[in-house]
């Protein structure tokens, strides 16, 4: 095993490495092309993701001397490298040319547009900065180092292996493309599935509609397997009826039945049930890790059933903050803007990565122990989407994505290259909940599947809203410009400041154009031009069905509060691209198999970058529980291999 003294160096070189770079880039004063500034201080703002940010900048009579970003709304996490960087950038170039920090692009562009408003104030030449070109940046020397495991890709699966490993005394390095760690996962909902006792006993026993369980139990068996879940569903809930129980009946055999079912009976069952069996025990080890969940369970869109954990934290940041805090403490190097080429093979097994570093210097991770390909999905690569789709009209650029740049299917590619098998490539999930600008899933009003309802353009409900993913999203094809308005009231946002699962508050939505509010239901269809009349009968309806419990007109069955309490919000939506079930063939050790069947003997995958679990359609909050169960395995696969 690689001792600490070994990783500690590890992380000095990296740290070395990118402070060389660093250096190369930048310019001092008196190398710059001169231009003439008021010397002295001026402040400027420009709208960010969470609002405005706010920028002070210094100017001699000739240079840009610093540049500080005094107060923003961005959330941590996701804006920090762009908060970190961008100033740094802009002064050690001299220049307003600076490119934005993927993933963080929103803040990043806020950052230039107020420097550059200070920058005018000074009576600065904008053009000329805006077109002038920083140095090239010299390249790098190649790095060869050693580890147990490599693993490629920061996101949550990535880290949660990385952790893992960790924690099982291998020595780990990771490699990330991007410029900052946290994937998908980090922009997320965050949304978390598991059954939960504790937390579920908390929620009401009509959440869980007895109709669908029964449903589930009386299904033909598609395999010996199936039969015995089956069997094992009927007795847990028999046992459940029983005993009293005033909560919410629920279990890891009910979660992985809907997870079979939802996806069409297309997903591994085995893969499927591994996983279900482990969801609360991920729960538990992200809190021993100093992670925080709210007390009880909601649905998040497409869940099927409350069972959904919501972080304390904001989108995804909880997850990645846990994991980076482990990482730092434990002095885990991650090497960022290092792309992962290829998995080197010797004899049948992956011992290695060959990567290509942020100057173009190659970058090679021998391992010890094994591989990890933890690099995410391809919802981002329109080439692919284009390629594999077989269900949807077209996936090409006119539908939007809410994923990371770096989304782009690289870990697929290299593992089929490695010798593995590809499964469930075709199933690509749509989600009706895209930001009609963006694609993203900032400025969902949604808090849960419960409390609100979908109307098109004429003010009617369409779809049963508690449904599946991919029945909502075609539902939402064949209304007028593809577009629906997220329709609920105060029972959701209590107060102005209520934030939304994406860190705004409602408030800020609506001063933003992002939402609408009225007091009445015939005062919010006038601001959102749909007939008050249909809107009115939209949300009678809807309420008198919260009243009777029963199946609506649509199928609904998931019902909390009415929507009868003012003030009222709309929030409009489109379809996005979100998920890619398809990937890298695994077994129940996230061993990665290839096309004959067997164990390619060193390489392992977690996470998005895999198929097989989700099968034809994901259900809401599978994702988030897969890269923590998935990511624990293959990390503890990997750190156990001989």
């Amino acid at each position: 095993m690689q001792s600490k003294k070994r990783i500690r160096a590890i992380g000095v070189a990296v740290a070395l490495i990118v402070a060389t770079l660093l250096a190369g880039c930048a310019q001092t004063p008196a190398a710059t092309a001169k231009a003439a500034f008021k010397a002295g201080t001026y402040t400027a703002s420009a709208k960010g993701m969470g609002g405005d940010v706010a920028v002070s900048v210094t100017f001699s009579a000739t240079d840009i001397v610093s540049v500080k970003v005094d107060q923003h709304k961005e959330t941590p996490g996701v804006s920090d490298a762009a908060i970190k960087n961008i100033p740094s950038k802009i002064v050690q170039g001299q220049t307003l040319n600076v490119d934005v920090v993927a993933g963080a692009s929103v803040s990043s562009r806020a950052i230039l547009a107020a420097v550059e408003e200070c920058v005018k104030k000074a009576g600065g030449d904008v053009p000329a900065l805006k077109a002038k070109k920083v140095a090239a940046v010299a390249k790098a020397a190649d790095v060869t180092e050693t580890a147990d495991v490599v693993i490629i890709g920061a996101g949550g699966a990535g880290l949660a292996a990385a952790v893992t490993a960790h924690q099982a005394g291998s020595s780990v390095i990771v490699l990330e493309k991007m410029p900052k760690v946290g994937g998908n996962t980090i922009i997320s909902g965050a949304a978390y599935n598991s059954a939960d006792p504790a937390r579920q006993a908390l929620s009401p026993a009509e959440a869980g509609p007895e109709a669908t369980i029964q449903t589930l139990i009386s299904a033909k068996p598609a395999s010996d397997l199936h039969a015995q879940m089956q069997a094992q569903l009927k007795k847990d809930y028999e046992a459940y009826k029983a005993s009293g129980a005033k909560g919410l009946f629920d279990s890891p055999i009910l979660h992985a039945l809907q997870t079979y079912e939802g996806g069409d009976r297309v997903g591994d069952l085995a893969l499927i049930k591994n996983y279900t069996s482990r969801t609360l025990d991920g729960v538990k080890w992200l809190e021993s890790l100093g992670m925080k969940f709210n007390d009880t369970c909601f649905t998040v869109l497409g869940a099927l059933w409350q069972r959904s954990h919501k972080p304390v934290k904001p989108l995804g940041t909880g997850y990645i903050d846990t994991y980076t805090t482990y990482i730092s403490a434990n002095k885990i190097p991650v090497m960022l803007e290092t792309t992962a080429k290829k998995v080197i093979m010797k004899n049948g097994r992956a011992v290695g990565v060959e990567a290509v570093g942020p100057t173009g210097n190659k970058i090679t991770i021998n391992a010890k122990k094994g591989v990890i390909i933890a690099t995410g999905g391809f919802a981002k690569n329109i080439e692919m989407r284009q390629k594999y789709n077989k269900h949807w009209k077209t996936l090409d650029a006119s539908i939007m994505s809410t994923n990371h740049p770096g989304a782009t299917g690289d870990g697929i590619v290299m593992g089929e290259a490695a010798g593995a098998d590809l499964v469930g490539m075709e199933w690509i999930q749509l989600l009706p909940m895209g930001d009609p600008q963006t694609g993203s899933l900032s400025g969902n009003i949604e808090q849960g599947v419960e409390d609100r309802i979908f109307v098109n353009k004429q003010g009617n409900r369409f779809v049963d809203e508690g449904a599946r993913r991919d029945t909502m999203t075609n539902a939402l094809f064949q209304q007028e410009g593809s577009t629906m308005w997220v329709v609920l009231d105060k029972h959701s946002y209590p107060t102005g400041a209520t934030k939304n699962n994406f860190n705004e508050t409602i408030d800020e939505l609506v001063a933003a154009g992002r939402a609408y509010k009225a007091d009445t239901i015939e005062a919010l269809a006038a601001q959102i031009k749909v007939p008050a009349a249909n809107l009115a009968k939209a949300v009678a309806d809807f309420n008198a069905n919260v009243d009777a419990k029963t199946k609506d007109a649509f199928g609904r069955t998931l019902y909390s509060h009415k929507i009868d309490t003012a003030p009222y919000y709309a929030g409009a939506r489109v379809p996005t691209v979100h998920h890619t079930m398809g990937g890298v063939k695994v077994n129940t050790d996230c061993q990665v198999i290839d096309k004959s069947g067997k164990i390619i003997a060193g390489l392992y995958a977690a996470g998005e970058v895999t198929g097989g679990l989700h099968g034809s359609n994901r259900l809401g909050g599978n994702a988030l529980a897969d890269t923590v169960v998935n990511g624990r395995i293959a990390g503890a696969s990997a750190a156990a291999a001989k």
